[in-house]
């Protein structure tokens, strides 16, 4: 077994390696808060490496093993994607279980708690700063701070290929102009684009022209109401924020968005139950509390309008 800060060869930002199953699930429970891992041999022959470069907005990685693993895994501030070269691999097992096949992307479930098993694999993986990817989905997406995306849909051959593409890309970048660098940046940047082509991002995709001058006070609304989401809000509020009277505020929102401020804020609102629903942990919380803390009052027509929104009831979302 190595030690991952001390050990790492050729610029690599981790590295690890060992012959052992307790040394396999001390190194490697750690990068994905794992609490219930498990390794074994599967013939006489076990053995385990690990390896990342890159830097804290993004990182590539390569992890093989010649055994078995399972576990739990909860990846918090990030996004990650991940694809076999060889091998079986599960992930997300007896959930919404994804069986993996060799190169084809699969995005790891976003802030939550999910379970895996793999043996004898060979895995890539990206993992990508969640704020590298919210300012990345600003140049074509209206954000309000939340990361969702649409995994039931397989990725396409084409956006595999884009995908596979900018990956090799940004290694080529960092290799040869190093972390520091204006390609590096850039090439980080394309691999989030990349991915918002393998999985759709459940987000409102900007209208035409909503970048332009004349929408300055739309957009800051769009801000205020994203910031101040869980707090009583009038349209009032709202227009005072955006230096509108209320007759103005109300066009422009018809005209740029085509509904109402109110109706904006209560979107904003459910997509914010939604993401607190999906990442809290069984028994922790309830939906009458969380839908509470975003606004919602009324139980039974919050349920039909996240049933409506979603597919499915909020106690069902909290439950899985």
């Amino acid at each position: 077994m190595t030690n991952p800060e001390n050990s790492a060869p050729n610029g690599a930002i981790v590295a690890v390696s060992g012959t052992d199953t307790g040394g396999a699930v001390q190194d490697l429970a750690g990068m994905y808060a794992g609490r219930t891992w498990y390794s074994s041999p599967v013939d006489h022959d076990y053995w385990y490496k690990y390896v990342g470069v890159g830097d804290d907005r993004m990182s590539i990685r390569r992890s093989q093993m010649h055994g078995y693993l399972r576990g739990d895994v909860a990846v918090e501030g990030e996004v990650v994607v991940q694809w076999i070269d060889a091998g079986r691999a599960r992930v997300d097992v007896g959930r919404d279980e994804v069986r993996m096949e060799p190169g084809v992307p699969t995005l790891f479930p976003i802030e939550r708690r999910f379970e895996m098993e793999y043996e004898n694999w060979d895995q890539r993986l990206v993992h990508l700063d969640r704020d590298l990817v919210l300012d990345v989905a600003r140049e074509q997406y209206i954000v309000d701070g939340t990361l969702a995306f649409d995994r039931s849909t397989p990725p396409s051959t084409t956006a595999v290929h884009d995908w596979r593409g900018s990956v090799a890309g940004a290694v080529r970048a960092l290799r040869t102009e190093g972390q520091q660098s204006l390609a590096w940046h850039e090439a980080q940047r394309d691999v989030v684009r990349s991915l918002f082509g393998l999985y759709r991002l459940q987000a409102e995709v900007q209208p035409e022209g909503y970048g332009e001058r004349r929408n300055t006070r739309v957009r800051k609304a769009v801000e205020f109401l994203h910031e101040h989401a869980g707090e009583p809000l009038t349209v009032s509020d709202i227009a005072q924020a955006a230096d509108l009277s209320v007759r103005a505020l109300q066009e422009s929102f018809q005209r740029t968005l085509d509904r109402t401020p109110m109706n904006y804020l209560r979107e904003v609102r459910l997509r914010q139950v939604h993401a607190d629903l999906v990442a809290a942990e069984p028994g922790t919380a309830s939906v009458a509390e969380i839908a509470s803390r975003w606004g919602f009052s009324h139980m039974g027509r919050f349920s039909g309008e996240y049933l409506r929104r979603f597919g499915e009831y909020p106690r069902r979302t909290l439950r899985q």
